[in-house]
C-alpha cells in the first residue's frame, strides 16, 4: 500500500513541479514587462496645457493622465485584489458559458487554462516586486551612468538590473515558495496534483496518512528552494 500511495504522490508531485516550472517560466519576463508599462510615463495628451497659463482642471487632468500605466495599475489592482481560485475557474470555465465552443477543450487544455491564470496572477505579483526593486536604485547612480555616457539600455544592464536582482531576491522568493503551495489550486478544475492524489486515498479506502504523507513532498520542495534562495543571497552579498 505504501509503494501504491507514493508512486500515486510522486506522479501528483510530477504534476505540481510542472505547473510551478512552466509559471515561473512565463511569469518571470511577464512581469518585467508589467512593470515597465507601470512605470510608463508616457503623456499623450499633454499638449492640452500648452500655451495655457492656468489650465482648467479637467484640462489637467488629460494632460497628465499616463494611459499605460493607468491601464496596468487598474489591472494589478483587479489580480491582486481577487482570489486566484476565483480567476482559475472564470478563465477555465468562462469561455464555455460565454462562446459556443470552450477554448480548453483540447487534451492538456485543463493543465493549459491553469498555466495561463497563474503566469496572469503571479506576473501581476512579481511586476510590483520588479517595480519596487527598479525605483529602490539611488536615481544619482543612473544620473552618473548619464554622465559617463551611458546610454538609457547600458544604465539599466549594468547599473539598475544588477542591483534590483539583489533587492529583489527575498521577496521574489517568498512569491515563489508561496507558488509551491497554490499548486494544489489546480484540483479546483480537476488536475490531479500532490493533494488531490492524497486525498483520493482518504475517499476510495478511508485513510487519511497519505494526506500528511504529502506534507513530506512539499517540506523537501520547499526546502530545495530555501537552500537555492539562500546560495544566490550569498552569491550576490558583494552589492553590500
Amino acid at each position: 500500500m505504501f509503494l501504491t500511495v507514493t508512486t500515486s504522490l510522486v506522479k501528483g508531485l510530477g504534476t505540481a513541479m510542472e505547473l510551478f516550472g512552466l509559471t515561473l517560466l512565463f511569469a518571470l519576463p511577464l512581469g518585467l514587462v508589467i512593470a515597465f508599462g507601470s512605470m510608463s510615463k508616457w503623456q499623450p495628451f499633454k499638449f492640452l496645457q500648452y500655451g495655457q497659463e492656468n489650465p482648467g482642471s479637467f484640462v489637467r487632468f488629460f494632460a497628465d493622465l499616463r494611459p499605460i500605466s493607468a491601464l496596468t495599475n487598474v489591472i494589478v489592482w483587479i489580480i491582486r485584489g481577487t482570489p486566484l481560485m476565483l480567476q482559475l475557474i472564470i478563465i477555465f470555465y468562462g469561455p464555455g458559458l460565454w462562446f459556443d465552443n470552450n477554448i480548453w477543450s483540447f487534451s492538456n487544455g485543463r493543465m493549459a487554462a491553469c498555466v495561463v491564470a497563474f503566469v496572469i496572477n503571479y506576473s501581476c505579483y512579481f511586476s510590483v516586486i520588479y517595480r519596487g526593486g527598479i525605483e529602490g536604485v539611488p536615481q544619482g547612480q543612473r544620473e552618473a551612468g548619464e554622465v559617463l555616457g551611458m546610454t538609457k539600455s547600458q544604465i539599466f544592464f549594468k547599473i539598475t538590473l544588477l542591483q534590483m536582482i539583489k533587492r529583489i531576491v527575498p521577496p521574489m522568493s517568498n512569491e515563489i515558495i508561496t507558488l509551491v503551495k497554490d499548486t494544489s489550486l489546480a484540483r479546483i478544475i480537476a488536475i490531479t496534483e500532490l493533494i488531490k492524489a492524497g486525498e483520493a486515498y482518504m475517499k476510495s479506502d478511508g485513510i487519511t496518512w497519505p494526506l500528511f504523507y504529502t506534507a513530506v513532498y512539499y517540506l523537501l520542495f520547499v526546502g530545495v528552494l530555501t537552500i537555492l534562495f539562500n546560495f544566490i543571497e550569498r552569491k550576490l552579498s558583494y552589492f553590500r
